[in-house]
Formats: structure tokens, C-alpha cells, sequence
């Protein structure tokens, strides 16, 4: 289930690749910017990264046009996205974030629409289970990383739909 990136039309454009001091068409600039990075971290299944991973992934630096966005023009995308709930800084000096293409609460929606389609509510399950079971292959949650899964959960907790509890396996949730 290989699919290819279609990469959009200002990846081809070079100025696309230095930040516009026009306040209009920077606007529309980082919106495009926080686009194509939700885009392409959701299709490669990306949560995590440094800044400087970031600045290397072709995701920054566009290698037929020999152009790369610069860092600080990186960390002015990474905080729209951050403002929007999407990122989640991992460190202080803000050298590496989580990468959230849908929101925790999203994740939890799409978890619990699961949970209760498939029967399962007043069940437990362990962390493991929920993202790399059987019963999950054909979800959009499978394979998802430990600490969005927690966020997910949390978010479910607080709507009192879910309880993290521990098991014997670890870490576990119980539905409701």
C-alpha cells in the first residue's frame, strides 16, 4: 500500500523556500508550509523529529531546485503548527517536537468510533494491542507511536470514554 507523495505546486517555486515579509502572502506561505508538512508526516507516518532531521527530509530541502528553507524559517513553520495544535515541542531549546497530523482529541474520536463499532466497550486492552493487534490492521490508528497514543487516550480519559490504567503487559485503557 506504497502510495506516492504529490508534492503541490509551491514546492516547485523557489521563493516558496525564503519567507515573504509581505504579511498576506507570508500567511498563505505558512499555511502552505503547515499543509505540506501535516501531509507528508500522516502519509509517511512520521511523529517525531529534530530540527535538523527536518531541514535534511526532503519535506525542507527541495534537491532539484537546490533550495532549503532555512532553520529559522523551519522554527517559524514549526510554531504555526504548534499554535494550531499540531506540534508539541519535546525539549526546552525546542531541537525536537511531536508531530501530530490529526489532534489528540481526533485520535481519540477515531479510537473510541473503533471501540464501539467493533463491540468492544468495557474491554481492556494494552497499549500494544491498540496499535499493532490483528484487530486493528485496517485502522488509521495502527502503528501509531506510543506517546500519541497516550495523548489520544488521555483525551478520552478526560471525557471519562476511557480509563489508562496499568496492566501486567505495561500500560492498558479501559474503555466505557
Amino acid at each position: 500500500m506504497a502510495m506516492s507523495f504529490e508534492w503541490p505546486w509551491q514546492y516547485r517555486f523557489p521563493p516558496f523556500f525564503t519567507l515573504q515579509p509581505n504579511v498576506d502572502t507570508r500567511q498563505k506561505q505558512l499555511a502552505a508550509w503547515c499543509s505540506l508538512v501535516l501531509s507528508f508526516c500522516r502519509l509517511h507516518k512520521q511523529s517525531s523529529m529534530t530540527v535538523m532531521e527536518a531541514q535534511e527530509s526532503p519535506l525542507f530541502n527541495n534537491v532539484k531546485l537546490q533550495r532549503k528553507l532555512p532553520v529559522e524559517s523551519i522554527q517559524v513553520v514549526l510554531e504555526e503548527l504548534r499554535k494550531k495544535g499540531n506540534l508539541e515541542w519535546l525539549d526546552k531549546n525546542k531541537s525536537s517536537f511531536l508531530i501530530m497530523w490529526r489532534r489528540p482529541e481526533e485520535w481519540g474520536k477515531l479510537i473510541y468510533q473503533w471501540v464501539s463499532r467493533s463491540g468492544q466497550n468495557n474491554s481492556v486492552f494494552t497499549l500494544y494491542e491498540l496499535t499493532n493487534g490483528d484487530d486493528t490492521e485496517d485502522e488509521e490508528f495502527h502503528g501509531l507511536d506510543e506517546a500519541t497514543l497516550l495523548r489520544a487516550l488521555q483525551a478520552l480519559q478526560q471525557e471519562h470514554k476511557a480509563e489508562i490504567i496499568t496492566v501486567s503487559e505495561g500500560r492498558g485503557v479501559k474503555f466505557f
